[in-house]
């Protein structure tokens, strides 16, 4: 693969896996859940969410063309069924700020934060899809870095919110599932176009 082809598979990788991540979209509510902890059972906290998530991550990408080959479902089909996803997802977060539920009575660094709100479904539709149309290799370079990186925004995340604001926050996240939508319309559109259907992009 030449330099420009891998660097563009990167890019087109790594960009909807931070996108979904919204690791700094989250980073509210691992502040909130993290208050009152000593600084070294806030790392614990937070090495064990990201612990999670790289478990849960790797898992599904090597399995997930397994899992399709098995239920005989085609990449464009795919396509089209995780971009619509996608796109619920992340309507649903620009419009309730969160996006999946959780019970804040049950929270614990593997379940809320590792999964579902690093690793959850749309993370999970994410790799499937990116798993069938890029090198296995090349997507989990971008999950590993994607995840370092969210671990970093955690780890500092109380000098990052002093800067940026719960409103800042918030607003960057708000940026970041309308990025997500537009994504999945790209991926619908895709998976048509593989499905033989002429769709200008």
């Amino acid at each position: 693969m030449r330099a420009m082809d891998w660097l563009e598979s990167f890019v087109f990788t790594f960009v909807p896996l931070f996108i979904v991540i919204d690791a700094l979209g989250n980073l509210a509510f691992v502040l909130t859940l993290s208050e009152g902890l000593t600084p070294h059972n806030k790392r614990q906290l937070v090495n064990l969410s990201i612990a999670t998530a790289v478990a849960l991550g790797v898992a599904f990408l090597f399995l997930g063309r397994f899992i399709l080959n098995v239920l005989g479902i085609s990449v464009g089909a795919f396509a089209i069924a995780g971009g619509s996803v996608l796109l619920v997802l992340s309507i649903y977060y620009m419009v309730t700020g969160r996006m999946v539920e959780a019970d804040t009575k049950e929270m614990v660094a593997v379940v809320p934060i590792g999964t579902p709100l690093l690793m959850g479904p749309a993370t999970i539709t994410t790799l499937l899809l990116l798993a069938t149309q890029f090198p296995i290799y090349i997507v989990l370079i971008s999950l590993i870095l994607n995840l370092i990186i969210a671990w970093v925004i955690f780890r500092f995340g109380t000098y990052i919110a002093a800067i940026l604001g719960r409103g800042g926050l918030t607003a960057v996240s708000k940026v970041f599932s309308l990025l997500l939508a537009a994504i999945a319309v790209s991926m619908i559109i895709s998976g048509l176009q593989m499905l033989g259907m002429d769709i200008g992009q």
